[in-house]
């Protein structure tokens, strides 16, 4: 009887463990929901998986003396939740550097006039842990410009550009393009 009371007491446990994990899951995509945006463009075609974060009312880019949500040349997943992830159909130029086909990570170093945009061969994991820096195949600076206004929630979109494609990033007051062509 004792032993059956003890394995009633574990499995209410476990259940309330596994209900509190789908729960902080569930949550967490609310206040950061998925987005997804595919483009076939010159003959490129380009899928980028990641989630929204959205401003409520933080400061998101800046110093840590500002206390920015995404403090100045730290690592940034390029949203929330899962890492960011970016796919192409054939070998590209991404800000005019060679890049193969495949699906990669793609995760910045944000600062005030230029973004580091960083490519990396791990492709899975959960955003917020930096990924293995030597498994990096690329990285480039793109200027920043600010937006005509403010973009509450981030987000990533493609639009057709001179036989290839504009990769627009756009959150907060803050806007940078990196262009992807065909090699």
């Amino acid at each position: 009887m004792k032993n059956r009371k003890m394995w009633i007491s574990i499995a209410a446990v476990a259940l309330f463990l596994i209900a509190a994990l789908f729960y902080l899951n569930y949550r967490n995509r609310t206040f950061s929901p998925p987005g997804s945006e595919t483009l076939t463009s010159g003959g490129i075609t380009v899928t980028v998986d990641y989630s929204r974060p959205s401003v409520r009312g933080r400061i998101i880019f800046g110093t840590e003396d500002q206390q920015a949500l995404q403090p100045y040349g730290e690592y940034w997943r390029l949203g929330a939740n899962e890492a960011t992830k970016i796919s192409f159909n054939r070998d590209i130029l991404f800000n005019g550097d060679s890049v193969k086909a495949g699906t990669y990570r793609m995760y910045a170093f944000p600062g005030a006039t230029s973004f580091e945009v960083r490519l990396n061969a791990e492709d899975e994991g959960w955003g917020a842990g930096e990924p293995d820096y030597e498994k990096d195949i690329l990285s480039t600076q793109v200027p920043v410009e600010k937006t005509g206004s403010p973009v509450e929630q981030f987000t990533i979109s493609l639009a057709p550009s001179g036989g290839g494609m504009d990769m627009v990033f756009e959150w907060s007051d803050t806007r940078f393009v990196v262009p992807i062509k065909a090699q």
